[in-house]
This record gives C-alpha cells, sequence and structure tokens, in this order.
C-alpha cells in the first residue's frame, strides 16, 4: 500500500511538472496583437502650448475610434502621457472598460511593456514620430519613417 501511494505521488509530482511545462509554452505561443493609431486633431491656435486637447473634430475622431475597434476584444489601451493621446484612447478604453494606460515613448517596447501586453490585444495611441518607432522597435528593424 505505501509503495502504491509513493507511485502515485510520483505520478501527480510528474504530471504538475508537465503542467507547469505545459503552461509555459502556452504563454510563449500566445499571440500579441497591436493596433497602432495616431492621436486625433489636436487644438494649433497656441503655438507655445506643448500639450494641447483635440479640436471639436479631433473629440469626434476618437468617438469614431470606439465605433471603429467596437467588435474587438481589447485588453488593454495605451497611451503616451499627452492630452491628445490620452483624449484619443479614451473613448475606445471606456467602451471596452479599461482604463488608457501610460507608456514611456521614450523607452519604446520595453521588457516590462512586453510583459505587460504578452498574448493580449492593445491598442496602442501615439504620435506622427512615435506610432512608427514603436512599430520598428517591435519588428526590430527600421521599416517605417514618421507620419
Amino acid at each position: 500500500m505505501k509503495h502504491l501511494l509513493l507511485l502515485s505521488l510520483l505520478i501527480l509530482s510528474g504530471c504538475q511538472h508537465q503542467k507547469e511545462d505545459a503552461s509555459e509554452e502556452r504563454k510563449a505561443s500566445q499571440v500579441t496583437t497591436y493596433y497602432f493609431i495616431r492621436h486625433a486633431e489636436k487644438d494649433t491656435l497656441n503655438p507655445d502650448n506643448d500639450d494641447p486637447e483635440l479640436t471639436k473634430a479631433g473629440v469626434e475622431r476618437a468617438q469614431k475610434w470606439a465605433e471603429v475597434l467596437k467588435d474587438i476584444d481589447l485588453d488593454a489601451v495605451y497611451s503616451t502621457n499627452y492630452k491628445r493621446t490620452i483624449q484619443t484612447g479614451t473613448p475606445v478604453a471606456e467602451s471596452k472598460g479599461v482604463e488608457v494606460k501610460i507608456y514611456n515613448a521614450r523607452n519604446l517596447y520595453d521588457t516590462e511593456f512586453q510583459k505587460a501586453t504578452q498574448g493580449k490585444t492593445v491598442l496602442v495611441v501615439g504620435h506622427s514620430n512615435t506610432t512608427p518607432q514603436f512599430v520598428n522597435a517591435i519588428l526590430n528593424q527600421p521599416k517605417y519613417s514618421d507620419l
């Protein structure tokens, strides 16, 4: 009886190890999907304002993005820390029940971002320069130039 119990424990232990290996394998094979958009129209009336809000047309375009992405199951919405990008991503985030998370445009596609988004579907809102740079960082090649 002791040997049967020991054998059962060894088998269970082996199965647990296989489950952990399979879980790591599944994680590595999960598909991560990124949607990239540039912020909507910003207010350019004050040339000294480095952080303008969206214009009325920009707000409408941000709402349109929520409509365009309505059938996409997004896990997260990321934005640079500017009013125009946050305001562009907010309608989408609200429609998905998530908060807009801030990413550092100076440190694109770092290990922290990769871990946080692994296996997820994510919207990234950026700028005419950061969006192509971000995609290039993911591709690990200079494929796209500024918009």
